[in-house]
């Protein structure tokens, strides 16, 4: 059995669900958004409470368990409070800054590097090194997220770049080691 699969979700009161013809669909205060659920999981609804369960034990069958539930869960929470991925900038005189509802990066090219977010994701500059990405789709989120990282992923030897807040950049001895 799922570990993942076999876990309820509680639907909070701010958010309605509905589930027709093999898509959940949730509605939040930040939008709406569908999840597929595929054939042989069956789900149980009800006390606004969601379980997904399986009838045979096919590897197929077993992987979709856990992967149904964890898009459900995904949904109903971005409906209700977002996902946010926070990027910071390292290295002298990279800075980035909001210009309308675009995202400027000065990160050491010869010119700006402008971002349009996508619909449905908001960015945030809390301060001059550091980016905030926020939106209701789990996916769209992280995804927005690899491509303004890989601008300038951060280099082994100085650490320069755009990193997610909390990663670790493995560092390289320089030329002066090998002597």
């Amino acid at each position: 059995m799922s570990r993942i699969g076999k876990m309820p979700i509680n639907i909070p009161d701010k958010v309605q669900v509905q589930i027709k013809d093999g898509i959940l669909n949730a509605k939040g205060p930040l939008g709406e958004l569908n999840a597929p659920i595929p054939e042989k999981i069956q789900y149980t609804f009800e006390n606004n409470v969601i379980t997904f369960s399986r009838d045979t034990d096919m590897k197929k069958v077993r992987a979709l368990h856990g992967l149904t539930r964890a898009l459900c869960y995904n949904a109903i929470k971005g409906v209700e409070s977002g996902f946010t991925k926070t990027l910071q900038l390292e290295g002298v005189g990279y800075k980035t800054e909001m210009k309308g509802t675009n995202l400027q990066i000065n990160i050491g090219f010869s010119h700006p590097v402008i971002v349009i977010p996508p619909k449905g994701i908001n960015f945030e500059t809390p301060t001059a090194t550091s980016i905030k990405v926020s939106g209701a789709d789990k996916q769209v989120v992280g995804q927005v997220s690899a491509k303004i990282r890989e601008i300038r992923p951060p280099e082994p030897y100085k650490g320069k770049g755009i990193r997610y807040l909390g990663e670790v950049v493995r560092r390289k001895a320089g030329k002066t080691a090998g002597k």
